[in-house]
């Protein structure tokens, strides 16, 4: 099995991208005109007309949707190192790892070599991140660095390379930053209910309030997790399949990624969003369940060495 369709896998990565930019404040915006609708419709005696009411609304929320983004897009790099723990790996400190980032990125006709960070576990994983050329980042463990052989933890650096490569990364960025958005409004709807906001004086509207948001609150981890699935778990077969023709050692990747498989858990990694950027789900995997394969954030590592066990 040959890695093909590469620029057009960045094609359809970079639509995506566009696709979810506009997505994510379309649906957004669809749901606050959904509450002010309910909302005047269930308080007749108020004369609420749902359009002025989102019209009053909408900038305020759009406000809200652009700052977030812009300090979200400003600051990617900081909140995914601290949400992993990770830190800059200098060349005098590992020149080993940073002499097969270097070449393997020359090999791929990148023009600027990714960044290197290190994560202080002695678990086996590694990530790629970062939103343009400035940004790229792979992101190594300190286990994954001292436990796999020069082959094998090539093959894993040439798998996250693909990802950049791909444009994969910056997509799981915009989704991640819009995700955020959602959970945070709804989170912050739900407390400001509770906790003193909407409709604290009569109870048919605090009681009302309380119905829509938990209606929101449905409708965005739905929201989540089907925007989590637009990024198909096809990446990670992609991603491995440019390792093995960017090594020619699909061996390699196949026997590294059965020593990930054993230990993958990294101890500071607590977010979902951040967890589905690693080479395998850093987090604790539910075995057995065959219903929770669906929400799966990577498909199984063990179909995916018997795709590269079957290129050899």
């Amino acid at each position: 099995m040959g890695f093909v369709g590469l620029q057009s896998q960045i094609w359809k990565n970079n639509a995506r991208s566009v696709m979810l930019l506009i997505l994510f404040p379309l649906v957004i915006f669809a749901l606050v005109f959904i509450f002010w609708l309910i909302y005047s419709a269930y308080q007749p005696e108020e004369g609420i007309d749902p359009v002025n009411g989102f019209i009053r609304t909408i900038p305020w929320v759009a406000a809200g949707v652009m700052l977030w983004f812009t300090i979200a897009w400003s600051s990617h790099t900081s909140m995914i190192n601290k949400a992993t723990g990770s830190r800059p790996l200098e060349r005098k400190e590992n020149k080993r790892v940073y002499n097969m980032v270097e070449n393997l990125a020359i090999a791929a006709g990148m023009k600027r070599m990714p960044k290197i960070n290190v994560i202080e576990d002695d678990s086996l994983n590694a990530f790629a991140s970062g939103i343009n050329e400035k940004t790229y980042t792979i992101s190594l463990s300190r286990g994954i660095i001292n436990r796999l052989d020069d082959d094998e933890l090539e093959s894993v650096i040439a798998h996250e390379l693909t990802h950049i490569r791909n444009k994969d990364v910056r997509l799981l960025i915009i989704s991640i930053i819009f995700v955020g958005i959602f959970a945070f409004a709804t989170q912050a709807l739900l407390r400001g209910t509770l906790y003193g906001g909407v409709g604290r004086s009569r109870n048919n509207k605090n009681g009302l309030a309380i119905i829509l948001i938990i209606i929101l609150a449905a409708i965005g981890w739905l929201m989540t997790t089907l925007f989590r699935f637009a990024l198909s778990r096809k990446r990670e077969y992609l991603a491995d399949a440019g390792s093995a023709e960017l090594t020619r050692k699909p061996y390699a990747l196949a026997s590294a990624l059965r020593k990930v498989s054993g230990d993958p858990r990294i101890e500071a990694v607590t977010r979902k969003d951040v967890a589905q950027m690693f080479i395998e789900n850093p987090g604790i995997r539910k075995k057995g369940a065959s219903f929770s394969t669906l929400f799966a954030t990577h498909p199984p590592i063990q179909d995916r060495i018997r795709v590269l066990e079957g290129m050899m």
